[in-house]
């Protein structure tokens, strides 16, 4: 332990040492927080605390995987097996499950993804009658989303509409929920809200948490939205052993629901908290420092704090100005390559930054038209292809045969003679009575179901129900999984979605994967001495599907990253290119229409913050929008780093948009 205390700064080290009562570190980037989190607990470890009375946050299973690995490292792996380390969804998951009755959740409830939600999104909206011109069904999801990472019930958010779409949207909020309900389902957002409410209204659930981890750490706390921040005061308890980390300088997830004041007024939250200031840079050079803390600076509302580089010298960031997004591309493409062919660097050191995702088309034209190999992190996940969606389907239903969305998609994959007219029927007839889907085809007839259809989905879940008591009677999953492939003969699905050869045999090898799937996970709850359950499994695979395609992965396979500036927090790059800095791009339009330029600041500090030798900032005079090239303006946060004021006939968005002031 003397060897990990000796290896810290000054400031890290008080960080880990200070172990009662609430800490709030405030660490800057690339300052070494995750360090500060694994000593933090090997520390706590080696005072004698339990490893099971240690609960460690994070917001995404990559970061808690890496985590764990690090604290094996550090403890030992049996001991840090001990340690609870998750996502906080993960986390509910474990109380929901363990004692979800206790508010009246079914023990069998299947978790939906994004994709199911739209579909019952849509569903929703064809009920009440709203056209999916007047309310598109993402939107409709994403406002839905908020709502409930905000603590808005459909009551509130119809009270709280200031025109028609918002009422649509409210009263598409009502029926939504009431259709997850009768499927029971819970959306990813419902994990935080059901764990809450188990918090907040059984007091034995309550105090069995609180005794079990007596210890909490939060990373990442700038992100928490309000369920969360409720589920970490609920959990702390009296003794109040909570240590926060986060940075509200790199707060940008505003848009679904995270709410920076909770880290700026933790101080009023928790009094006599002990505040630490992690402000040592160890990844970037002092002039990108030095560029990040001018724009910075000049958000108001903050956590005084300045990065301090540690590594001195180093060129400073590079401005470049282009004649439109095309002639953009084509000049960072031509000296990524010329770079790489002069041996400088590799193609994997390299990283395109982006606000929005339109912005990449130009440059996957240009990197294609030269070679360049390149991986856009966030594009279609494994678990997003049809074929691996439709066996999950399958899965779900043989969890819980009430699951609406997923019955939808696989009834008639492959054909069974349940056509979408069928199905549509038997989801109206199932709306108008309040029950399932699954119900409404058990009364076939009063349904006005023809015999041919309420006969297929009869033996469908004839076959699914053999399938059910043979994992009850303890049948291992993987085996159950391979049989119900073939019960349901879903490789004439692959062959009758795809009629080519090449394509059947790579589509029939994502199946496959999933029960190579399955065969891991069985063998990691074996390692783990827990029984390995349907549910289960679907639980990993759902919370696995949220990780993006990993940067890292692009680093090693020696290809460019391009990525929005949102998916880059956390990563460091040893080149970056920032690229579209221009009014109305970054900071976006819609910033100055919400009020919510502070957060752009906060998105162009991190990108400038990836960076660790070189950093190219670039921006266009020109940019296509609707067809038409149309005149742009350089971002105000080029400007803020160089100290420079804008010139005349510079226009900030405000004003192109209308309005007669200018926002921070």
């Amino acid at each position: 332990m003397r060897k990990l205390l000796s290896s810290l700064n000054p400031e890290q080290r008080h960080a880990v040492m200070h172990t009662q009562g609430p800490v709030l570190v405030l660490a800057g980037a690339g300052s070494g927080k995750t360090r500060v989190i694994t000593v933090r607990t090997a520390y706590l470890m080696s005072g004698g605390v339990p490893a099971e009375n240690i609960l460690c946050m994070t917001f995404t299973k990559k970061a808690a995987r890496e985590m764990r690995e690090r604290l094996k490292g550090m403890v030992g792996k049996d001991r840090a097996d001990g340690l609870t380390v998750c996502t906080f969804h993960a986390l509910c998951v474990q109380m929901l499950r363990e004692a979800g009755e206790k508010i009246g959740l079914p023990k069998r409830f299947t978790i939906c993804d994004a994709t199911d939600q739209i579909t019952v999104v849509k569903k929703v909206l064809r009920q009440l009658h709203i056209a999916e011109t007047s309310v598109r069904p993402w939107d409709a999801k994403s406002a839905i989303s908020l709502w409930k990472n905000c603590l808005v019930s459909p009551e509130q958010a119809l009270d709280a509409a200031c025109d028609d779409r918002e009422i649509l949207m409210a009263h598409a909020f009502e029926k939504y929920e009431e259709r997850l309900l009768h499927s029971r389902l819970l959306d990813f957002d419902d994990l935080l809200l059901r764990g809450l409410q188990l918090l907040k209204e059984d007091k034995a659930s309550r105090e069995l948490f609180q005794n079990r981890w007596q210890y909490l750490m939060v990373d990442e706390y700038q992100d928490t939205n309000a369920p969360q921040y409720a589920i970490i005061q609920h959990l702390t308890g009296k003794k109040r052993n909570l240590c926060v980390v986060g940075d509200d300088d790199q707060s940008i997830y505003g848009w679904r629901g995270a709410d920076v004041s909770k880290i700026l007024r933790f101080p009023d939250d928790f009094p006599g908290a002990e505040i630490v200031r992690l402000e040592r840079n160890y990844r970037s050079t002092a002039p990108i420092l030095e560029a990040a803390n001018r724009v910075i600076a000049n958000n108001t509302t903050r956590h005084d704090k300045t990065l301090i580089p540690v590594i001195e010298g180093g060129e400073k960031p590079r401005i470049m100005q282009c004649d439109d997004e095309t002639h953009e591309a084509r000049l960072i493409c031509d000296e990524i390559r010329l770079r790489v062919e002069g041996g400088d660097a590799s193609f994997g050191q390299h990283a395109i930054l982006f606000r929005t995702q339109t912005q990449t088309r130009a440059f996957e034209a240009e990197l294609r038209s030269r070679g360049i190999p390149y991986v856009l992190v966030g594009g279609m996940s494994f678990f997003d292809r049809k074929e691996v969606k439709d066996v999950l389907c399958y899965l779900r239903l043989l969890a819980n045969a009430d699951d609406e969305s997923a019955l939808v998609r696989i009834l008639d994959a492959p054909p069974r003679g349940v056509g979408k007219a069928t199905m549509a029927k038997a989801v109206d007839w199932a709306i108008k009575h309040g029950i399932s889907a699954n119900a409404a085809f058990q009364h076939s007839e009063e349904a006005g179901i023809a015999k041919g259809p309420a006969r297929a989905y009869s033996e469908l879940q004839s076959s699914l129900e053999v399938l059910r008591l043979q994992l009850e009677e303890g049948r291992a999953l993987t085996d159950v999984m391979r049989d119900m492939i073939s019960a349901v003969d879903y490789r004439a699905e692959v062959e009758r979605s795809y009629p080519d050869e090449q394509e059947q045999m790579m589509r029939w090898n994502a199946v496959m994967e999933m029960l190579n799937f399955s065969q891991n996970y069985e063998r990691s709850c074996k390692r783990k001495k827990k029984k390995p359950t349907l549910h289960g499994f679907l639980e990993a695979i759902v919370l696995s599907a949220t990780e993006d395609t990993s940067a890292e992965d692009a680093s090693k396979r020696g290809s460019v990253t391009l990525m929005t500036l949102h998916a880059a927090k956390g990563l460091e790059f040893p080149r970056v290119y920032l690229v579209g800095l221009e009014e109305g791009l970054l900071p976006h339009r819609r910033s100055a229409l919400e009020d919510s330029i502070p957060e752009e600041r906060r998105l162009a500090y991190v990108g400038i913050t990836r960076a660790e030798r070189h950093l190219t900032l670039s921006f266009a005079t020109t940019r296509a929008k609707m067809g038409k090239a149309k005149t742009s303006h350089p971002s105000r946060f080029l400007f803020e780093m160089t100290g420079k004021d804008p010139y005349d006939g510079w226009v900030p968005i405000e004003q192109s948009l209308g309005f007669t002031g200018q926002s921070s």
